[in-house]
């Protein structure tokens, strides 16, 4: 342990996002620099506990208070060590992830939690500046091949962790660019790009192999995969959007969340975006409808398109700043938050059921009709006599979830097994086709970027025993019990 006082000597602080109104003209990251030094005092504040609630509140398992302790100690080398022996991108969930592990911690009983994110976030960036991150190919080849359908982090993951233990790894992905949601669903002002191409370009001189603009079901199909590789994981994540089922749906100007999310980081990447499926909401009245992370992001984006007015609907109650009774630590608080996108300006609404979307004489969305609830129970609610208004749109962001995988034209080859959620159905990790697995959302439902990639790392592992009898790759819990505290 460091510090044996550094919980009470030093207070929780963090990054200074620069000033709403400069941010929004431009997508980079909003947080300005942080000096080394009170980074290390941030390291300092952990307790060391005996029992470190952290590590099961994070879905990697990370060993927070050992690459805390050589934070302090201005070992950065260690602390990549520590860091990277559970996670392959701490980059990624240094910036992205919403920490659980944070909500978990032992000193947030009573205090602000350790700044768990902004460590490992710190960590990952000094791994790359003193060229600690470099490309490390494994030493032999097993000869056996395996495909990964796929480039979200549930897939880079997987890939990487087989491709270390020797097999001859092929990612396969739709788009034209490596990332999965990485690249299309997170906006640059969260995550910007040149953090992903730069994680690619290291995967690549380590002997990956991408195949991209590659479609299941058009240009090829898993069951011709299947026959060419020794295995294959699906990993397409989880992008059947739910429909808000409501009369006027199908007006024009009704969206889901991350065909507009898409767009826009198409757009900030220079890409030439076709006229007619274009989305801008300038001088907009923006409806965001969802209160997840999602809607968020889509309130962010708006902002930066100077939309005329931006508000976002929860059918929910607006959250106690305080836990419920039924909601202790360390449980993720169900308490109120609020992103950097509402900072930059937004209207926040809860307790509003959508009734219907009512539009002009073109057929383009004008309005949305809603009525304030009144909750009896978790579950139980009555309409507000009276409450109905019209609320003014010109464009609306459906982000209320994601129903299940596009898996269609994969269950034309085989006949899989799925959920009741309708997410493949696995047992180790291994779909009931012998050879292919699952990792991520198309499994999990939709969920976090931090359990995708544990995901992906615990089915690459059930991969390389499947296909060599053994592994040497390490799990979650046997990298516990050999670097933890």
């Amino acid at each position: 342990m460091g510090k044996a006082d550094g919980f009470l000597k030093y207070n929780r602080e963090l990054p200074q996002a620069r000033d709403p109104k400069e941010r929004i003209n431009d997508s980079n990251e909003i947080y300005t620099a942080f000096p080394e030094e009170k980074t290390k005092q941030q390291a300092a504040r952990c307790m060391d506990c005996g029992v470190p609630f952290c590590h099961s509140g994070c879905p990697l398992g990370n060993l927070i208070p050992d690459f805390n302790d050589a934070v302090y100690d201005g070992e950065w080398d260690r602390a990549a060590q520590i860091l990277y022996s559970t996670n392959n991108f701490p980059e990624f969930t240094g910036r992205i992830c919403p920490a659980p592990c944070e909500s978990s911690c032992v000193l947030a009983i009573n205090k602000p939690a350790v700044a768990i994110e902004h460590i490992e976030k710190a960590i990952a960036e000094k791994s790359f500046e003193l060229g600690l991150v470099k490309p490390q190919p494994p030493k032999h080849r097993t000869g056996k091949k395996v495909a990964v359908i796929g480039s979200g982090p549930a897939g880079l993951a997987a890939a990487a962790q087989l491709n270390q233990a020797g097999h001859e790894v092929h990612v396969y992905d739709k788009d034209d660019k490596a990332g999965g949601l990485l690249r299309y669903g997170i906006p640059d002002f969260k995550l910007e790009k040149w953090t992903i191409d730069r994680r690619l370009d290291i995967l690549k001189a380590e002997g990956i192999r991408f195949h991209l603009g590659v479609e299941i079901g058009t240009d090829t199909t898993i069951k011709k995969l299947h026959r060419k590789y020794d295995a294959v994981l699906v990993a397409i994540g989880s992008t059947k959007p739910r429909l808000l089922d409501i009369p006027g749906n199908d007006l024009k100007g009704i969206h889901f969340a991350m065909e507009y999310l898409t767009l826009h980081n198409r757009r900030v990447a220079n890409e030439e975006i076709p006229a007619e499926i274009d989305l801008h909401a300038q001088d907009k009245h923006v409806l965001v409808i969802g209160g997840g992370d999602t809607g968020s992001d889509c309130v962010g984006t708006a902002n930066r398109h100077f939309a005329r007015s931006i508000s976002q609907l929860q059918y929910r109650t607006m959250p106690s700043d305080t836990r419920a009774p039924h909601n202790p630590w360390p449980e993720w608080p169900m308490t109120y938050s609020s992103s950097s996108s509402h900072d930059e300006g937004c209207e926040r609404s809860w307790g509003w059921l959508t009734k219907e979307f009512v539009g002009d004489e073109n057929g383009h969305v004008t309005g949305l009709k809603v009525v304030e609830l009144e909750w009896k129970s978790s579950r139980e609610y009555d309409e507000k006599a009276g409450s109905e208004r019209i609320l003014p749109c010109d464009l609306a962001l459906i982000a209320i979830g994601y129903e299940r995988p596009m898996h269609d034209d994969f269950q034309a080859s085989f006949d899989f097994e799925f959920d009741s959620r309708g997410n493949f159905k696995l047992q180790d990790w291994q779909t009931n086709i012998p050879g292919i697995f699952s990792a991520g959302d198309a499994c999990r439902g939709q969920s976090l970027v931090v359990w995708a990639i544990s995901d992906g790392r615990e089915a690459a592992r059930a991969m390389d025993i499947y296909l060599m009898g053994a592994s040497e790759l390490p799990s979650k819990e046997l990298s516990q019990l050999v670097l933890g505290s």
